[in-house]
């Protein structure tokens, strides 16, 4: 599992722990899992799909924004923000 939080200026739209996260880059689509190297990297328009804990697909609009992973002892921590 991973920590994935999706911050937009309306607010917290999302934060819990995760199996995985795709979302579009400029560099193109992505999958990020637990353990993945850290990066920072802007995002494209289009949709960001959250696995959660329970396997349930979530879907959050994407406009612009910014994506951070951080892979520390601790766990791979994400963070979104996105308009």
């Amino acid at each position: 599992m991973m920590h994935v939080r999706i911050d937009s200026l309306r607010g917290i739209l999302f934060e819990s722990d995760a199996e995985s996260l795709t979302v579009g880059t400029k560099s193109g689509e992505i999958t990020v899992l637990p353990n993945h190297r850290s990066l920072i990297t802007s995002l494209r328009p289009g949709a960001a799909k959250v696995i959660d804990a329970n396997g349930d697909e979530k879907y959050f609009e994407v406009k612009s924004g910014f994506l951070e992973v951080k892979n520390i002892k601790s766990g791979t921590f994400l963070t979104l923000l996105v308009d």
